[in-house]
């Protein structure tokens, strides 16, 4: 009996041991390490700060309400191609990359509240349609500013257009490249899928992001007037 009742000891935890390397289990550990590694970093810059004055208020709030709705997109309807939209690229434009962080992490809760999907799903966007390209932008914003400079076009055409197709695109191969799939679609024409939405993302940054800049400069955190606008 002693024996026995050690099999079935070494048995529960071999299954343990098996459920913890289960495909799904990694994919939601690696989501959980990514997550809160983004958030401890932008809590630490403290980023509240960006919220003094009330001139960050309106795009915080613009996204909370509009970006929920582009994430929730593929539960509320159905279709080949699930039409999905991240948003992230202009919401670290706006806010700036350590308050984009939090308010995305709340985009995903409101996304989960509008919509009929676990929160293992929500979890999965806000890190891979969210977190991810919104660090993509953040670094190749910060390496377009040091090595070309600081010029109107470049920001619009290259940081806001270009830019957020690449960020966007690259956040989906990484996302496929760790078992994260497009539903309905298979790994081949996935690729096809993200570049395709990739720039539906960068049409709809780059547009906005020259409206902002014509008519609302302070909704634009990463933009400043004095550096963009030089007198010849």
């Amino acid at each position: 009996m002693h024996t026995l009742a050690e099999a079935m000891d070494n048995l529960q935890l071999f299954d343990g041991y098996v459920q913890f390397f289960h495909p799904h289990s990694t994919r939601m550990l690696i989501n959980f390490t990514l997550l809160i590694l983004a958030l401890t970093v932008a809590l630490l810059l403290r980023p509240w700060r960006m919220l003094s004055g009330g001139l960050r208020l309106t795009p915080v709030l613009a996204t909370l309400t509009v970006v929920p709705w582009l994430w929730a997109l593929p539960s509320l309807h159905k279709m080949p191609l699930q039409l999905q939209g991240s948003g992230a690229c202009l919401v670290v434009l706006m806010l700036g990359w350590p308050l984009a962080v939090p308010v995305l992490c709340g985009v995903g809760i409101v996304t989960m509240l509008i919509s009929p999907m676990p929160w293992e799903t929500a979890l999965d966007l806000t890190v891979w349609l969210g977190l991810l390209p919104a660090t993509l932008a953040m670094l190749l914003g910060a390496a377009i500013r040091r090595w070309i400079g600081t010029y109107l076009f470049v920001f619009i055409f290259a940081r806001a257009f270009i830019g957020t197709a690449l960020c966007v695109f690259a956040a989906g191969l990484l996302a496929q490249f760790t078992g994260h799939s497009l539903p309905g679609i298979d790994d081949g024409l996935s690729l096809v899928a993200h570049w395709l939405l990739a720039w539906g993302d960068a049409f709809l940054t780059g547009m906005f992001t020259a409206i902002m800049i014509a008519f609302k400069p302070d909704w634009l955190a990463t933009w400043s007037d004095k550096l963009y606008l030089k007198k010849p």
